[in-house]
């Protein structure tokens, strides 16, 4: 792309189109806080006690889940819980929710697991995530619960099963195993 072309994405789509259909357009206001600053003071505290904060509103959730609408709600070492809402703005062409919503939910909550066994120190990255989606998720589906847990922990890498649940009726609506890199700073 040479530096005249304007790359023209769906965001630039849409608010064009906003301006010609308004009848049934959307619009939705997101505000977040600069990840750097956040991943810095992550670095000063073990991985339970920087999880805990986020969830005490003393550090800010992370973009990625100002724009997915989830955030903690259960913590211990090796587990965490989130709750997320998904809306309109996360349906896919089909008329459903995307199955990437299901898969950062699920990819985020096997890693903050993780996160929680983190020392002083310690850092941690996604490897592998092998996702399978049960059950279609809408805006119907309403409050959706996803739980992680760390089912191996070594030195240099940790494994997490994580489950999503559709908080009303309990129905599970996939399940992920991830595979994660923890590294020593």
């Amino acid at each position: 792309m040479n530096p005249e072309q304007t790359l023209e994405t769906a965001r630039t789509v849409a608010a064009d189109l906003a301006a010609e259909q308004p009848e049934i357009s959307r619009e939705l206001t997101l505000n977040w806080q600069d990840p750097t600053a956040m991943a810095s003071k992550g670095m000063e505290m073990a991985g339970l006690d920087y999880m805990r904060a986020v969830m005490a509103k003393e550090v800010p959730p992370a973009p990625i889940a100002v724009l997915m609408n989830m955030a903690p709600v259960e913590l211990e070492e090796g587990r965490a819980v989130f709750s997320a809402l998904p809306g309109e703005e996360h349906y896919n062409p089909i008329g459903v929710v995307h199955g990437g919503f299901m898969a950062t939910l699920l990819d985020s909550v096997a890693g903050c697991a993780v996160h929680t066994t983190l020392a002083l120190g310690e850092a941690y990255t996604t490897v592998t995530l092998e996702v399978k989606n049960l059950r279609p998720l809408t805006r119907e589906t309403g409050l959706v619960r996803a739980e992680g847990e760390v089912t191996y922990r070594g030195r240099r890498q940790a494994t997490a099963d994580a489950r999503l649940y559709a908080d009303d009726s309990g129905k599970l609506l996939a399940t992920a195993t991830s595979t994660c890199l923890v590294m020593s700073n």
